[in-house]
Order: structure tokens, then sequence, then C-alpha cells
């Protein structure tokens, strides 16, 4: 996947976030980051990454969102190892 898509994927996860009454407070108080921040950094790559990184500690966010949207559950690992900082460590 390319970074181009994997933004625009973290930006309709962000938005899915964002209206979602129950969860969106979650992530604020897990970050810290404050509502004027979030739509400040919503284009920075690794604020994008954050977003996913926080849907994918639960697979039921995971689902809901990957539902909402009509993508493939994977599609969020996807776009997060598109991102700055995502790249799986070989150690060998």
């Amino acid at each position: 996947m390319k970074q181009e898509t994997a933004e625009t994927i973290a930006l309709q996860a962000l938005a899915w976030l964002v209206g979602n009454e129950e969860l969106c407070p979650v992530f604020l108080g897990s970050t810290g980051v404050s509502e004027s921040e979030l739509r400040a950094r919503a284009g920075e790559a690794d604020f994008l990454s954050s977003v996913l990184e926080f849907l994918m500690m639960d697979d039921a966010w995971v689902m809901s969102f990957c539902d909402s949207a009509g993508l493939p559950y994977e599609t969020l690992m996807q776009a997060r190892m598109a991102l700055p900082g995502g790249a799986q460590m070989n150690w060998t």
C-alpha cells in the first residue's frame, strides 16, 4: 500500500473515531491530545499512525470501523505499515 492511500484510510478512521461518542473520549484521554490539537494534527502522518494503532488495540474497534467503511479487516494493519514507523522489524 502506498503512503498516500494509507493516509486516506487513516483520515477515514479518524473521522469515524471523532464521530464515535463513546470511543473518541477514550482516544483523547489515552493520548492526551486535545480536540484542537486533534484538528491541527489531522494531516500529520505520525499522528495518523497513532489513530490506527489506537483502533488496532481492540478487534471490535477494527471490525466496526472496517464494516462502516466497507474495508477488509486487514486494511488497518496494511495502512499502518505504509506510514512512517510502521515497517516490521527483522532482527535476522
